[in-house]
């Protein structure tokens, strides 16, 4: 089994952000960037079979989620978020941008900042134009038990009742990584809820103009994974994205929801392993 080291990069303020690192040194580095209310580890199949490729992967904590910093005064606006991408891409030196959902909709905008910042850019289950139906069942389930759980198992209850057309786990240990044990006995979610502060609908427009903006001045090669469930990503938001992007690349996966690397992971791997064999190097 490949070997990670856990390290920390320098977010665009100071802040902290945690990760885990593995593969050859000098192997094309990706970084791999997770959705919003997840942790680096909702990536750990997919990091390890790129680094078993020859790739050097770093898996990145975002701001206030997983072990990186929770930041003073609650600043998880979008800026501040392409910002930290920013900062630590380059730092790695023009990597692969891997990013899922709220992931992708910071490294898309990084992109178009930047057009060095990276050599590939894989967008998961993300577009402009985000279907409300979905965002709405999104924030109800992060908006959901503030006050925690009673055990892992009972964090388990939840997620399932979100996922019901995926088979629950036969252990609920896999969760340990995103909760927080707190001094009261109860578990919490690996993420500050100051990131819910400020209206959505707000907060949704601003990304959608913002992206647009940006994805028309990306020039280095994009794939899209699309799951093919999605409740996030309509096939209209997916002709949407290719008008403002013609040479967009574009992969449905049958069978998986927005969580495509959960719900379909060997045909997520391969698919992104693919992309980024053409495009992001040669691994060994």
């Amino acid at each position: 089994m490949s070997k990670l080291e856990r390290c920390s990069f320098d977010g665009s303020n100071g802040n902290k952000l945690a990760a885990d690192v593995g593969g050859p040194a000098d192997g094309p580095p990706v970084l791999l960037l997770h959705g919003g209310g997840q942790t680096r580890h909702s990536w750990g199949n997919a990091q390890r079979e790129l680094i078993d490729e020859g790739y050097r992967v770093v898996s990145l904590d975002a701001r206030g989620h997983g072990e990186s910093d929770w930041v003073a005064g609650g600043d998880y606006g979008l800026e501040s978020q392409v910002a930290d991408v920013a900062h630590v891409a380059r730092a790695l030196g023009r990597p692969a941008l891997v990013g899922a959902s709220m992931g992708g909709i910071n490294a898309a905008i990084a992109c178009g900042d930047d057009a060095d910042l990276a050599r590939a850019l894989v967008l998961v289950d993300v577009t402009p134009r985000l279907e409300p139906e979905g965002i709405d069942l999104i924030e109800r389930f992060m908006g959901a038990n503030p006050d925690g759980f009673a055990s892992i198992d009972a964090a388990a209850d939840a997620v399932a009742a979100y996922y019901p057309g995926r088979s629950r786990p036969a252990s609920s240990d896999g969760l340990r990584k995103n909760l927080r044990l707190r001094e009261n006995g109860r578990w919490y979610w690996h993420w500050d809820p100051a990131m819910f502060n400020g209206g959505r609908e707000a907060k949704v427009q601003a990304m959608r103009e913002r992206m647009l903006a940006a994805v028309e001045k990306i020039r280095i090669p994009t794939l899209l994974v699309r799951g093919g469930q999605s409740d996030i990503v309509s096939m209209a938001g997916v002709e949407e994205l290719r008008a403002y992007l013609p040479h967009l690349e574009f992969a449905d996966i049958a069978g998986a929801g927005h969580m495509i690397a959960g719900d379909r992971n060997d045909a997520f791997n391969h698919t992104v392993a693919s992309f980024l064999r053409r495009h992001a190097g040669a691994a060994a």
